[in-house]
C-alpha cells in the first residue's frame, strides 16, 4: 500500500508544502523545567477520572531534551515543513514577562530547523493556558484576549525571525466547546454559555494579536487554524436534516463566519439563541480583520438525528463503515465536500490543511509497525485534498498529524496518531510503515 496522486496533480508541484504536525503539551514534558508554569492541561490531568490510566504531560515524549533527534526524524521524514506550538506557560512568567529559558527552548529548536531547511509553521495557542489566568476566569474571563494578544507580542518579538507562518489558535472549538460546554477536555467547564462565551473571547483574542504579530513579523504569513467534521443527517426526514443543520451550524459555521463574515450564524438567534455570546460594539470588527491562511483541521464526520432536548444528536453511520481506532468514522469523502462547500460559502483566503490523520491500533513486532489503515486514510485523504483543489479550492499545503505518537488529551497515551512510533518506557523512536509511504510519496514528487 503507498501514497499515491495522480500525475498531473498541483500538489505535485514544487510550491505545494508537505509537513508534519505536533503540540507542544503532547511531545514536550518536562512540565516543570525551567520554570515552566503549570497550565490547565496539568491540572487536568491530575484530576481523578479526567484522563484515561491518569496519563499526564510530565514526561511525554521529552521532546524537550530530545528535540535535536526529534529534528532529525523530521528530516529523514522528506517533509518540506514542520507545524509546531509555543506553550504560553514556558515563555512566560505570572507577572507577564519573559522566561528566557523557555524562549531559547524554542529559538534553539527554530534556528536548526531554518538551518536544516525545514519551514516552520507556529501556533500560539494549542490548548495549554496558564493556570494562573483559568484561576482569573480563563477565557471566560475577556481580559484573558488582552493578555493573549501581550503573549503573542512578546513570541512573535523574540522569533519572528525564524518563523514562516504564524498561527493564533489551534481549533478554538476544541479549546472553547470541549474545555468551557462538554467538560471532556481542560478545564473541564460544563454550561452551554461558557463554551459559547469562551469561543467569543478565544476569537477575540485572535483579531487583537493579528496587528501585533503582522508588525513584528511582516514577512511572515498570519493566520488561525479550525477544525471541522462533515455533518450529515441520519435519515431524510426533515427533523433530522434540521438537526443536521443545527451541528454543522454550531460546530462549524459559529466559528468560520466571525472570521469570514464579522458576524455569528442568524439562525442561532430564532433558533437557538442560548448559543450567543455577549458581543461588545467592535468586538466583529476586530475578530474579522483579513488573514492571509486559514487552517483547517480535519478527521471525519458525523451523522446527527433530532433531539428535542439539544435539537441534535450524535448518531453512528447506518452504513457499514471503517473507523479508526479511536472509533471516528473514515470519510475522506466527506472531506473533498466540506472543502468544495465552504468555498462556495465564502470568499476564502488560501487553506492550508494543518492537521490530517487516524489513530491506529499500533504494535511494534520486530522492530517494525505495520500500519496499513493509517497508509490507506493518508492516500485517500490527500486524494480529496487534490480533487478538492480540482474542484477550485485554494489549498497551498497539507501536514500529517502527527509527526510521532504522543499524548493524546483526554484519551492519554492510549490512542496513537504518529507516522512514528514512541515507546515511552525507552523514548525509542521508530518510523512506521506510513512514515515510509509519506517519505516515499515525498521523495518521488
Amino acid at each position: 500500500m503507498s501514497i499515491k496522486l495522480p500525475a498531473n496533480s498541483k500538489m505535485l508541484a514544487p510550491d505545494f508544502t508537505f509537513g508534519v504536525a505536533t503540540a507542544a503539551f503532547q511531545i514536550e514534558g518536562a512540565n516543570t523545567a525551567d520554570n515552566r508554569l503549570p497550565c490547565i492541561w496539568d491540572i487536568f490531568c491530575a484530576t481523578p477520572g479526567k484522563v484515561i490510566n491518569g496519563d499526564d504531560g510530565s514526561m511525554a515524549c521529552d521532546h524537550y531534551h530530545l528535540w535535536q533527534q526529534d529534528i532529525e526524524l523530521i528530516k529523514e521524514l522528506g517533509v518540506d515543513a514542520y507545524r509546531l506550538s509555543i506553550a504560553w506557560p514556558r515563555v512566560m512568567n505570572e507577572q507577564g514577562e519573559a522566561n528566557q529559558a523557555g524562549l531559547d527552548f524554542y529559538r534553539n529548536l527554530l534556528t536548526k530547523l531554518k538551518e536544516e531547511g525545514i519551514k516552520v509553521f507556529v501556533t500560539l495557542y494549542h490548548w495549554d493556558l496558564p493556570q494562573h489566568l483559568e484561576d482569573k476566569g480563563g477565557w471566560l474571563n475577556r481580559e484573558t484576549a488582552y493578555l493573549f494578544k501581550e503573549y503573542a507580542d512578546l513570541v512573535t518579538r523574540e522569533l519572528a525571525e525564524w518563523v514562516d507562518s504564524w498561527a493564533t489558535f489551534n481549533e478554538p472549538f476544541c479549546a472553547a466547546i470541549l474545555g468551557y460546554e462538554l467538560g471532556i477536555h481542560a478545564p473541564g467547564l460544563s454550561k452551554p454559555e461558557y463554551g459559547r462565551q469562551a469561543a467569543h473571547h478565544i476569537l477575540l483574542a485572535h483579531g487583537l494579536a493579528l496587528p501585533v504579530i503582522r508588525q513584528n513579523a511582516p514577512k511572515a504569513q498570519v493566520g488561525i487554524v479550525i477544525n471541522m467534521n462533515r455533518s450529515y443527517a441520519a435519515s431524510a426526514k426533515s427533523e433530522d436534516e434540521f438537526a443536521c443543520l443545527i451541528r454543522e451550524t454550531l460546530d462549524n459555521q459559529f466559528f468560520i463566519e466571525p472570521l469570514m463574515k464579522g458576524q455569528y450564524p442568524k439562525l442561532l438567534a430564532n433558533v437557538a439563541p442560548q448559543y450567543l455570546p455577549q458581543v461588545l460594539p467592535g468586538d466583529m470588527e476586530i475578530i474579522s480583520q483579513p488573514i492571509d491562511f486559514l487552517g483547517m483541521n480535519f478527521y471525519t464526520c458525523n451523522h446527527n438525528a433530532y433531539d428535542a432536548e439539544n435539537l441534535f444528536k450524535d448518531v453512528k453511520n447506518s452504513l457499514p463503515v471503517e473507523y479508526t481506532d479511536i472509533g471516528w468514522e473514515i470519510a475522506p469523502h466527506a472531506f473533498e465536500e466540506l472543502l468544495i462547500n465552504l468555498n462556495k460559502q465564502y470568499d476564502l483566503p488560501p487553506i492550508f490543511i494543518t492537521e490530517n490523520g487516524a489513530a491506529c491500533d499500533d504494535h511494534l513486532v520486530s522492530g517494525q509497525v505495520d500500519d496499513d489503515q493509517r497508509v490507506r486514510y493518508l492516500n485517500s485523504h490527500i486524494n480529496a485534498v487534490n480533487n478538492a483543489i480540482e474542484a477550485g479550492v485554494d489549498i497551498r499545503g497539507y501536514f500529517a498529524w502527527s509527526l510521532m505518537d504522543n499524548f493524546e488529551w483526554a484519551e492519554g497515551y492510549n490512542k496513537r496518531f504518529g507516522l512514528v512510533y514512541v515507546d515511552y518506557e525507552t523514548q525509542q523512536r521508530t518510523i512506521k510503515r506510513s512514515g515510509y509511504a509519506y517519505q516515499t510519496f515525498l521523495s518521488e514528487r
